[in-house]
């Protein structure tokens, strides 16, 4: 069973949506007795980075959150990403769940934002599993950015500066573009991370 965490603030039937059409089983909850028994962990987002976390510590979700991520394959979309990271600035500076080190701070293009629409990934890291998504597009809607090692990316998008896309760290994954929105693509993306975390 796959758990999308629900925390008031995520797009949250869209994705169950995208995951059903995969042929999964899936719940959204925020109750922990049910996250445990989940499998896989979905964390979205639409909203500010701050927000995000005033909501999940509202709900009493970080320790749990935190604790699933070291035992269950993890997955953050959008801002679900962001949230994944140790520190956002957009509002006032917020802790995030610190899973992967980084920042979350505004683009800075000369382009307008937020960045909405299409673009093309480029695979950053020696990654099979990522390898074929090379120049394909997907669809972002987001004005904050991660600014995180090398280490942990595995694609980029161009959008004034390299936007990371992908991330990973062991079992956690994270995408900051809507894969329910990226057509085909992005229901091979979330193929992978299902594929991939089940090693």
């Amino acid at each position: 069973m796959i758990a999308i965490v629900d925390y008031g603030m995520g797009n949250t039937a869209s994705v169950q949506t995208a995951f059903h059409a995969l042929g999964y089983e899936v719940v959204i909850t925020d109750d922990p007795i049910q996250l445990k028994k989940a499998s896989h962990i979905i964390l979205p987002g639409v909203g500010s980075f701050q927000a995000a976390m005033e909501e999940i510590d509202k709900r009493n979700l970080r320790d749990i959150l935190i604790e699933l991520a070291k035992e269950k394959a993890f997955f953050g979309i959008c801002l679900g990403m962001q949230l994944l990271f140790s520190e956002g600035y957009e509002g006032t500076y917020t802790k995030g769940l610190d899973l992967i080190p980084g920042t979350v701070k505004k683009i800075e293009t000369p382009y307008l934002l937020p960045h909405i629409g299409w673009n093309a990934l480029k695979i950053a890291m020696d990654d099979v599993a990522f390898s074929t998504f090379q120049d394909q597009h997907v669809y972002f809607v987001h004005s904050f950015m991660v600014q995180t090692k090398a280490d942990y990316v595995v694609a980029t998008a161009e959008y004034g500066p390299d936007i990371t896309a992908i991330v990973k760290k062991d079992n956690i994954y994270g995408i900051q573009f809507h894969p329910e929105k990226s057509g085909e693509v992005g229901k091979s993306i979330l193929q992978v991370f299902l594929k991939e975390v089940s090693k």
